[in-house]
């Protein structure tokens, strides 16, 4: 999934950093902390791959908060109120052409998502609330917040550490990556990037003196509250409360002691998501299942030695440049290019093997013969790139090819039984660092 370019609403003179990112039936508004990035955050690989599990489930919809991000800077100690707040994300809502989304509340941006979702009632479907609170500060009638002074102590130490460089906050971010010095550093660099560090104390005192209490009982929508057991910055507590007073809303409480939603058991935290949304358990957008065609000239070190360098050079860029308009021609993804090889991901076999096929016909205008080995699994995507079993599968499979031969693993010859495709059995095969015998096929031209 790429990048998706970053847009900006227009609201109160002012303008609101917004992308949009995935499709499907639903829409999902997140509205977060404060400490936001909308293009940096896409660098930190746990928070990229929850946002796009996250846009499986939906067409996610992501802004900075005004005064962060990329969104328009505020003049010194002034704030929006809630109120305003809601606006603006009614505004984003209107720019991305969102009439009704489910708000995915997470930590003190599930205060501005209850504001939304009870005084904006027909652009809310539904609302998800994680490491929420109705309130953060102790009064007599709400013991489970913290004492102001607590809290704004807590906020001037961040505010030391993002200007310091101290991982502390990391860790209590996500004690379960502590000691981690890749995750710390990268961590404090985006926090930095997000919001100034003589600002965080503004924006969070603004933040411990919210209350939403008298809204909880208004709200109509299906809610989902979400909370990890050992969070340190917000105790679970808060979100039994949210639950026990939002009307018919579901409590779900999650193993782990972090606060970060990317961090410990991320990918539990937005099944639990999709399941509410959508009735299913959400699925991975890093593993996908794809046929895989692995090519590999044959002979080429002895042709090397033979025509020379300079006329070998030129054979293989004609061999690249053939390979690669067959592999266009029938949908081919290249992935890698081998020296004298590539590897290509298809939707189908189908595909993968006319493809190997059109490519042994044309290579032998130049002389040129090449071997294919075909294989269909589960790869994982990273990036550009395709990982895992499934393409060291398909390595082993060519590597069983002789000149002009594509070779099929028995995951393609079933799927394409009864389909005109015809093979002749190659037997039982140790593959090099594979596990099991694998049983092998070849096409038949």
């Amino acid at each position: 999934m790429d990048r998706p370019e970053t847009r900006y609403a227009r609201h109160n003179e002012g303008y609101l950093a917004y992308q949009v990112v995935g499709r499907g039936a639903i829409d999902l508004v997140l509205i977060e902390t404060w400490t936001h990035h909308l293009e940096l955050w896409w660098e930190f690989p746990e928070i990229a791959r929850q946002l796009r599990r996250l846009a499986g489930i939906g067409r996610l919809i992501r802004f900075d908060r005004r005064g962060t991000g990329m969104s328009d800077p505020l003049p010194a100690d002034t704030l929006p109120d809630l109120a305003e707040q809601a606006a603006d994300v009614v505004a984003v809502m209107d720019a991305a052409e969102s009439e009704r989304a489910a708000l995915l509340g997470f930590y003190e941006g599930g205060a501005l998502a209850i504001e939304v979702a009870a005084t904006h009632r027909e652009r809310c479907r539904a609302l998800v609330l994680y490491a929420a609170s109705a309130r953060q500060a102790w009064a007599p009638d709400y013991p489970l917040g913290e004492p102001v002074d607590s809290i704004l102590e807590r906020n001037a130490q961040w505010s030391a550490s993002v200007a310091a460089g101290d991982p502390t906050f990391a860790k209590l971010m996500a004690p379960s990556r502590a000691g981690d010095p890749v995750f710390e550093s990268s961590f404090m660099r985006l926090s930095r990037s997000a919001v100034a560090p003589g600002a965080v104390a503004q924006y969070y005192r603004q933040s411990a003196a919210l209350d939403v209490r008298d809204l909880l009982g208004t709200l109509r929508v299906p809610t989902l509250v979400l909370h990890r057991r050992g969070d340190r910055l917000v105790p679970p507590e808060h979100g039994r409360y949210l639950a026990e007073h939002i009307p018919g809303a579901r409590y779900v409480e999650l193993e782990g002691d972090d606060h970060a939603a990317f961090t410990g058991n991320a990918d539990e935290l937005v099944d639990d998501i999709a399941d509410f949304l959508t009735g299913s358990r959400g699925t991975d957008p890093d593993r996908r299942l794809v046929a895989i065609l692995f090519t590999d000239i044959v002979g080429s070190t002895e042709r090397a030695a033979a025509v020379g360098d300079r006329e070998w050079r030129a054979l293989l860029d004609q061999h690249d440049a053939i390979v690669r308009r067959e592999l266009a021609r029938f949908g081919g993804n290249e992935i890698d290019h081998t020296g004298d090889g590539f590897l290509a991901s298809f939707a189908t076999p189908t595909d993968a093997i006319r493809a190997a096929s059109a490519a042994h016909d044309a290579l032998r205008s130049i002389d040129v013969s090449i071997r294919a080995g075909v294989h269909v699994g589960e790869v994982e995507v990273r990036g550009r790139n395709l990982g895992g079993l499934a393409i060291h599968i398909s390595a082993r499979v060519m590597s069983v090819a002789g000149a002009g031969e594509t070779v099929v693993s028995s995951a393609v010859e079933q799927i394409l039984a009864g389909t005109g495709y015809r093979f002749d059995d190659r037997g039982d095969h140790e593959l090099k660092g594979v596990p099991g015998r694998w049983r092998l096929y070849a096409v038949r031209p």
